[in-house]
């Protein structure tokens, strides 16, 4: 069994802590593990290989530290350069699979997805497994718990050894339909999540869909790797088109089968439903962070930088950030993409980056700011290096505040310590190194007429940002 991780999505309902540069699956919301992590831990006790992962070029050096930290280092983490939806998706990792002669099974997961009941779970994949083994593809119905209309619906059909036939695939419904749906005991929610043989996805795909497998062939019959990660041909990706594995296979496929799963599922779309699986107090609010709460009821807080108090409300959701607050009615939860999409319209950097932004070296706090002036908090891990730059319109100067620091202006190289500081002109080429075993710490302060991140020339980068 191979694992198949999509970590592709936005995650826009769960703004302001879920951005554009480090959206939900990279976030920490339901345990002190991010989402991706527990994906994978999950699968924990399990035989099965090392994962495929299929995330975006933006975010790739987030995936390869995140699998770092929970020891998962041998990896295939292909980077899609445009989304192109689950059915392209898992084609390249079919293909990635299958390229030495294999056939694994694949066990397809979104990397954002809460389960409660890792044991459940690992039963009903091992039922999926014996399923798959003899040619069906295995999708994961869960029982559902309440007449849902955010959730796309499976309806079963007859048994078939440990799972059902799958009968219909529906849309979304409204209420009326919901409610009927759960009552008639036919319908489950529909999880997004899939196993299958690798060639019998491929068949299906090459049966009903064939232009998609031919773009994903031709996309990656010329790879590169590039320290973790596996790079296909960006100009032909792009003519691929944009398709659910639902849409262009499993509604049309006559070997599709479900597999009931009752373990404690969320998609975790929207802050109301981090409500719904949190842990509630005596007044049904769920906090999380520095928080006081007085008269408030069936509410969700979530504080991450500073002291939140919340006094005569009901029903809401109060997110704080160390650079946005947002405030709104727990129904009215899925309208936050109203917000993120004017944030976009707009060019405003909430929309993109946290105040805080993390590179593979390490991250930055942008601290403060003016018209000719910004000031970060750098932060280098042990060992690591920024690009060798320039910057055309912007002068530096640096304070070491912990730690050591490599510095290199042009041809002078100094080695800082705690209080030592150094100046760097406009158009001097310098680099900055931490050569110690603890993280390296220093204060930024820019000045200049423009101050934007794209003033970096590169002429030399280790994780491979620089032109060729």
């Amino acid at each position: 069994m191979k694992p198949v991780i999509l970590a592709g999505g936005t995650g826009s309902r769960l703004w302001p802590k879920s951005r554009a540069a480090l959206p939900k699956q990279f976030l920490s919301l339901t345990s002190d593990k991010t989402m991706i992590q527990e994906t994978v831990s999950r699968l924990n006790g399990l035989s099965h290989d090392a994962p495929i992962i299929i995330c975006n070029e933006a975010h790739r050096f987030l995936v390869a530290e995140q699998m770092r930290q929970i020891d998962i280092e041998d990896s295939d983490i292909i980077l899609e350069p445009v989304g192109r939806n689950t059915a392209p998706a898992i084609a390249l990792a079919a293909l990635n699979a299958t390229e030495n002669g294999e056939d694994p099974v694949l066990l397809v997961l979104a990397a954002d997805h809460l389960i409660k009941d890792s044991k459940t779970f690992q039963a009903k994949i091992k039922d999926a497994e014996k399923l798959a083994l003899e040619g069906k593809l295995v999708t994961f119905g869960i029982v559902p718990t309440e007449a849902h209309t955010g959730y796309g619906y499976i309806k079963s059909g007859d048994s078939v050894n440990l799972g059902f036939k799958v009968r219909q695939f529906v849309e979304k419904p409204d209420l009326p339909t919901a409610k009927q749906y759960v009552n008639s005991g036919e319908y489950f929610w529909n999880s997004g999540m899939f196993m299958f043989k690798a060639s019998t996805y491929l068949t299906e795909l090459k049966k009903y869909n064939p232009e998609i497998l031919a773009i994903c062939k031709k996309a990656t019959s010329e790879t590169q790797r590039d320290l973790d990660f596996i790079r296909i041909q960006e100009d032909i990706f792009k003519t691929c088109p944009d398709d659910s594995i639902d849409y262009a296979v499993m509604e049309k496929t006559e070997s599709a089968v479900m597999v009931t799963l009752d373990a404690g599922w969320s998609d975790v779309g929207s802050w109301s439903s981090l409500w719904e699986t949190g842990e509630k107090d005596e007044s049904g609010n769920v906090v999380v962070g520095d928080t006081l709460l007085e008269n408030t009821k069936n509410s969700y807080v979530n504080s991450e930088h500073r002291f939140v108090s919340v006094i005569g409300l009901e029903n809401v959701v109060v997110v704080e950030t160390k650079d946005a607050v947002m405030v709104a009615n727990k129904n009215d939860s899925q309208h936050i993409k109203n917000v993120v999409n004017h944030l976009k319209s707009n060019k405003r950097p909430e929309f993109e980056f946290h105040r805080e932004v993390f590179r593979p070296w390490g991250s930055y706090d942008s601290i403060d700011n003016g018209g000719r002036f910004k000031v970060k908090r750098i932060t280098v891990k042990p060992g690591e290096k920024l690009s060798v730059q320039m910057h055309h319109h912007r002068a530096e100067h640096w304070v070491v505040v912990s730690g050591t620091a490599n510095v290199t202006v042009d041809d002078n190289v100094n080695l800082l310590t705690e209080n030592q500081s150094v100046y760097i002109p406009i158009g001097a080429v310098h680099s900055l190194e931490n050569p110690g075993k603890i993280p390296l710490e220093l204060i930024e302060v820019q000045s200049g007429a423009y101050l934007d991140e794209d003033d970096i020339v590169r002429f030399s980068d280790r994780y491979g940002r620089s032109p060729k």
